[in-house]
């Protein structure tokens, strides 16, 4: 029985890497023998994956036709943006009334250490998870285990698109002023944390989540061009 549950995790976290990284393309119907195929599975257990997919947000499923992929668009990607504000400013209330001064400190110390890295690094993949893990780690101290699988479900379907962002943001930009400023942000919102200010802190976090969402239209275009680029 592991043998055969550890076989379904396997084909449900590649469905699941695959449909995070637009591996399957947008609106895309997706061929559930072919994937079988390349999977080494049987359709009972790829069927089992695609109907978890569709029930985080990943896939969706139209009766008579099957599995699709989730669609890209500006105005599915501010969705996915605004429930991000609302969780994480959220989480973050909580994290001010519940949080021990002690876990607290080991954020900041977090912070004090990433912090020449995160200057510095030329890596987007790298620079977007430490950035998830600050925003994890504080979403954690709410002590709020739902408000945390919720935020680490919208990372994940908002990945491909904020790293495209930050690629863009990269080539434009010298390191220093592009990151530096997002890590003061990460600053800001970690002293009002510490002062207990929770208004100061939620719209710290306001502020820094919006800035980039303002430019969920550009990285969806780019997005979408690197996934319908002609292969050679």
């Amino acid at each position: 029985m592991a043998k055969q549950e550890s076989n379904v995790d396997r084909i449900y976290n590649a469905c699941r890497q695959m449909a995070a990284n637009f591996e399957f393309k947008p609106d895309e119907r997706i061929n559930e023998s072919s994937l079988a195929t390349k999977l080494e599975a049987s359709r009972t257990p790829v069927r089992e994956a695609l109907n978890r997919l569709v029930a985080e947000g990943f896939l969706t499923f139209q009766n008579g036709r099957g599995f699709f992929c989730r669609s890209l668009s500006p105005n599915r990607i501010m969705d996915l943006y605004e429930a991000r504000v609302a969780i994480e400013c959220e989480a973050l209330r909580r994290c001010v009334e519940r949080a021990t001064d002690d876990e607290i400190a080991l954020l900041v110390s977090y912070l004090d250490a990433s912090e020449p890295h995160y200057q510095t690094c030329d890596d987007p993949m790298e620079l977007l998870g430490m950035d998830e893990k600050f925003h994890m780690d504080l979403a954690r101290l709410s002590q709020n285990s739902e408000l945390v699988l919720m935020l680490n479900n919208l990372n994940d379907r908002i990945r491909y698109v904020r790293l495209v962002d930050l690629k863009s943001l990269r080539s434009s930009a010298p390191i220093v002023a592009s990151e530096a400023a997002q890590l003061s942000a990460h600053r800001i919102i970690l002293a009002a944390v510490e002062r207990r200010d929770g208004d100061a802190a939620v719209a710290a976090m306001r502020s820094h989540i919006e800035r980039r969402r303002e430019e969920a239209t550009d990285a969806v275009r780019i997005a979408y061009s690197q996934l319908y680029v002609p292969s050679d």
